[in-house]
């Protein structure tokens, strides 16, 4: 076994003048050269911000680039007082331009470039939205602020969670008595109740005034809450105050400042308790009235998608509606609820509980109730992604996601009908429009899955085309005119860098190359992109296969496959990945004389629903067969030894190589397991509920979908690697899978245990360690 300390070199594709080293690929990232993150325009569109982290810390630095020439230069204090926000929104006239900035409000003249504070508190303001007539709503806590250029800013709601005072007390027989008998009684509160009346008529009467406050109840906490630009109407969203959550996990932690061992709560385990069910309120603020928006109209709210398991579980039959919530689209920005620039319409986006349908609904303001504009059904379940919806500029249609094709695209729907603007065995993604309203501009990988660039369709419908030709797009910003486009975009071993281009496409010009110099003289092995026959009628597995550049005739090379985590994930792309480091150490092993494949097995992003759902019921069959044929391709294709082949991953990784050595015994001579999940009823609801439902439902989708029911199968050498205060998939799953194995006497494993490290570890030492045993496990096993 080569030692650890020596480089690793003796293959001419990799050849460098400071040769890698163990040690080098899994160091602090910080030697490559740290990409570009965050990046917005300024409001006259000479020059982009962005943001990276400063060497040696975790402190964001940031940087102001002409993108017409020059250097970056980047900015202290003094400079950023001067800047733009990143959120930036920009009124319908495009005349003024909003942004958020330290959480306080701005904002900036667009033809004078005059920039005016709104707000300065510690309130930590957000959300800022314009209306048609030029005002400005936005958000601080559960209080909205409007502000005109003419009256400047002022509270435009108030909720509380609280029992209305005008509320009629509960029946009482003693205090109905009192008050028939004592007319001081009946006196007093008269009186109180007079003056009470008279200061909300003169608050209403008054346009000086804050609005009265709209009461919600005491039962209720407010989850969020959405102001229409014109200041009249407001959405409110409630869960019931003080429900069960559900029994916290208790994470212990032995290496800390204090110097004793510590406990952290964290999340609960699938099916302890669903996330909590919504409510959804029509606040009329000139009058401060209180309106449910009830569910009853969404089509198939009242149906049980469950109902054949429940009943085959013993379960109670589901009466009336389902469980919803008001979720997040695809602007992370909180649950959806978008208001038209007028304030005349506003959307929202239900979700089943249960995650098996989604509806985007408007509001009929007078009347006070939902209307499904979109809905969504899926027997599995509903993409987390690809929600995104929005009004057009005549404030009537909505633009909206959906993979009601089986591959998201974007969408109109006016009134009842629905008109697709895209289409294809591709997926559209987060759509924007441009200032003009004229043009939407959107991801797209229509050329192969893994190749992302910018398209554009116009509006009113017509072509797709393909705006950029850069690849490995990652995200893309239209200045505030709309004439330009600021492109992150990526490749296999250049971290996220920024260009910017016309926005026909035109005129690119590179801005960024933040890449140290040793890590470029590095003559890195190129992925091969492939293409796996599915023998399992699964059609195309795409791959990324590293090998040396020309193979020697007759000899056979040891096998690794490497596994993706997060399941819904996409690896095989010509982005940089996810997976760096092991990319780097990818290189390593084809310098050492083996061949690696990488895939993006069945579940992950990027292929259609198709494949996003191909596991429900029965997470790591479908992976797996996709391994095996990928196993079958390397040794017909590229000379791989298939009586040498190991398999390792981490997360949903370390749970497919779990699947692996279990339940092929002898086909994969070796396997790591890192941070796996051994049994998903340990894993939390959101995720794992979409795909296995729950175990009290449906236990036979955990049986055969927990690598710990397949334990016995264990014959080949195992290492399992965790972090021991990970809280995301717990340490607990590999105590589990260790004592499992000790009660069934299995040799050839060992555990591997990283007390300081979470999830994703962030400590060289320990990323030094773990695959200095995943090298030597393959060293001693597959050559």
């Amino acid at each position: 076994m080569l030692p650890l300390t020596a480089a690793f070199s003796g293959n001419a594709h990799a050849q460098t003048t400071q040769p890698l080293t163990l040690a080098q690929a899994m160091a602090d990232p910080d030697w490559i050269g740290s990409g570009v993150e965050g990046a917005w325009w300024s409001w006259d569109g000479k020059h982009a911000y962005y943001t990276r982290k400063r060497d040696g810390g975790n402190i964001r630095d940031t940087f102001s680039q002409a993108v017409d020439g020059g250097a970056a230069a980047r900015l202290d204090g003094t400079a950023l007082a001067g800047i733009d926000g990143a959120q930036q929104v920009v009124d319908p006239q495009r005349a003024r331009m909003a942004f958020v900035r330290n959480g306080d409000i701005f904002v900036r003249d667009l033809s004078s470039g005059a920039l005016t504070q709104l707000t300065r508190t510690d309130a930590g303001e957000s959300r800022p939205q314009w209306g048609s007539d030029g005002a400005l709503v936005w958000r601080a806590g559960n209080d909205w602020f409007r502000w005109t250029a003419a009256g400047g800013a002022a509270q435009a709601s108030l909720l509380k969670a609280e029992d209305s005072p005008d509320k009629k007390p509960e029946a009482d027989d003693l205090r109905d008595r009192q008050f028939d008998m004592l007319r001081t009684l009946r006196d007093d509160r008269a009186r109180r109740d007079a003056v009470r009346e008279q200061n909300q008529q003169w608050r209403r009467a008054d346009p000086t005034r804050a609005p009265a406050p709209a009461y919600l109840g005491k039962g209720v906490d407010i989850v969020d809450s959405a102001l229409s630009p014109d200041g009249r109407w407001l959405i409110a969203v409630t869960q019931a105050k003080d429900a069960d959550g559900g029994q916290a996990g208790k994470l212990p932690n032995y290496v800390t400042e204090s110097g004793y061992e510590e406990l952290e709560e964290v999340r609960t385990r699938v099916g302890r308790n669903a996330p909590l069910p919504q409510k959804v309120w029509l606040v009329d603020i000139a009058n401060a009235g209180v309106r449910e928006l009830k569910y009853d109209r969404l089509p198939g709210i009242a149906d049980d998608p469950l109902a054949a398991l429940r009943k085959a579980a013993g379960k109670e039959p589901l009466k009336g509606n389902r469980d919803v919530r008001i979720e997040t689209d695809g602007d992370g920005m909180g649950p959806a609820i978008h208001w038209s620039s007028d304030g005349r319409n506003v959307a929202l986006l239900v979700r089943a509980v249960d995650n098996k349908d989604r509806w985007i609904a408007s509001v009929d303001l007078a009347n006070a109730t939902l209307q499904s504009r979109h809905h969504l059904h899926d027997d599995a379940w509903i993409n987390w992604n690809f929600n995104d919806f929005g009004w057009m500029p005549d404030n009537r249609t909505l633009w909206l996601l959906s993979e009601q094709s089986g591959y998201s695209q974007l969408y109109l729907a006016d009134g009842g009908k629905v008109r697709a603007l895209t289409s294809g065995k591709w997926e559209a993604s987060s759509p924007v429009l441009s200032p003009d309203g004229r043009t939407f501009y959107f991801f797209c990988n229509r050329s192969w899955p893994g190749d992302y660039e910018v398209c554009s369709v116009p509006a009113a419908g017509g072509d797709v085309r393909e705006v950029t030709a850069l690849d490995g797009v990652e995200g893309f910003t239209l200045s505030p005119r709309g004439d330009r486009l600021l492109v992150a975009h990526s490749t296999s071993y250049l971290p996220i860098q920024l260009a910017v281009a016309n926005a026909d496409g035109s005129g690119v010009r590179e801005l960024t190359d933040t890449r140290k110099p040793e890590f470029k003289a590095i003559d890195w092995i190129q992925p091969e992109y492939v293409q796996v026959p599915s023998k399992h009628g699964a059609g195309t597995i795409w791959g990324k296969y590293y090998g040396p550049k020309q193979l020697e005739p007759g000899r056979e090379y040891p096998i690794v496959m490497f596994v993706h985590g997060a399941g819904y994930l996409q690896n095989v792309s010509a982005r940089y990945p996810n997976y760096f480091r092991e990319q780097m150490f990818h290189n390593l092993l084809v310098q050492q004389g083996y061949i690696v494949l990488d895939l993006d097995y069945r579940a992950s992003e990027g292929y259609g629903r198709d494949w996003r759902t191909a596991i429900y019921r029965n997470m790591g069959t479908p992976e797996l067969e996709d391994y095996l044929d990928g196993l079958d391709w390397i040794v017909a294709n590229r000379q791989g030894d298939r009586d040498h082949a190991g398999i390792y991953g981490g997360s949903y990784g370390g749970f497919m190589a779990f699947m692996a050595l279990f339940k092929q015994p002898g086909v994969f001579k070796a396997g790591a397991a890192l941070r796996p999940v051994s049994d998903w009823s340990q894993y939390n609801h959101e995720y794992t509920s979409n795909i296995l439902n729950t175990p009290e439902i449906d236990p036979e989708a955990y049986a055969k979908s927990s690598p710990i029911e397949y334990a016995e199968g264990l014959q080949d050498h195992l290492l399992i690697a965790h972090g021991m205060i990970d809280d995301n998939v717990f340490f607990k799953d590999s105590v589990m899978m260790a004592q499992r194995l000790i009660e069934l006497r299995k040799d050839k494993w060992e555990i591997a245990p990283y007390p300081m490290e979470r999830h994703g570890f962030t400590h060289p030492d320990a990323w030094y360690d773990e695959y200095r045993r995943i090298y030597e496990l393959f060293e001693d096993t597959l050559k």
